[in-house]
């Protein structure tokens, strides 16, 4: 009569593969970033009577980033101080910040967040499309990158993300009417960030 040979543990057998399946989940969650306030910024350029670019900054931001490469997903938040509003003259950065402009002290922030992401096919970031708000009006909003790498910081001895980004906004859609047409409808956004990983 054959012998038979003892069946192994139905826990024992899958073991090794609820190791891989757990490893597998553990490299697909999302990695967390915060942004670095050093290296973050929003400039925009709007033309002024058809002849020259009238350009200024908002900054530093805050604000959080999720990114999930295998899942082709990721979160961004931004907080963008309007109040902090530069173009190198202090007059127009008065003007700026009045009720009919910005309306600093009603609204100190604008705010993007967005949940759809684009990637390139090697994982980095494509573009982003989300929801800008200003003077609590949102509209929608993508934003496409320039560059986009990640690195590990020498000083930070963890990796760093980030990039340029550019888009466009109407002002007229936000409120915003004031000297049209002679100084532009259009404002081009250029976002500069970067985000450091957070530990899990």
């Amino acid at each position: 009569m054959r012998r038979m040979t003892p069946a192994r543990p139905l826990h024992r057998a899958l073991s090794p593969c609820a190791l891989l399946l757990a490893a597998a989940t553990a490299q697909a969650e999302p990695v967390a970033y915060a942004l670095d306030p050093t290296h973050s910024f929003v400039t925009f350029e709007v033309l002024h009577f058809d002849t020259a670019t009238l350009r200024g900054r908002f900054g530093p931001l805050a604000g959080d980033v999720s990114l999930d490469r295998d899942a082709r997903s990721g979160r961004v938040q931004l907080a963008i101080p309007t109040a902090a509003v530069s173009t190198g003259l202090p007059v127009l950065d008065a003007r700026l910040r009045q009720a009919d402009m910005l309306a600093v002290d009603a609204h100190p922030q604008a705010f993007f967040v967005a949940e759809r992401f684009e990637f390139t096919p090697d994982g980095g970031v494509a573009a982003v499309t989300g929801e800008f708000t200003l003077r609590g009006i949102g509209q929608g909003l993508r934003l496409v990158a320039q560059r986009f790498r990640c690195y590990t910081s020498p000083l930070l001895r963890r990796e760093v993300c980030g990039g340029d980004f550019e888009g466009e906004i109407r002002r007229s859609r936000f409120g915003i009417n004031h000297s049209l047409p002679f100084v532009a409808d259009t404002v081009r956004l250029k976002v500069q960030v970067e985000a450091i990983r957070q530990a899990p």
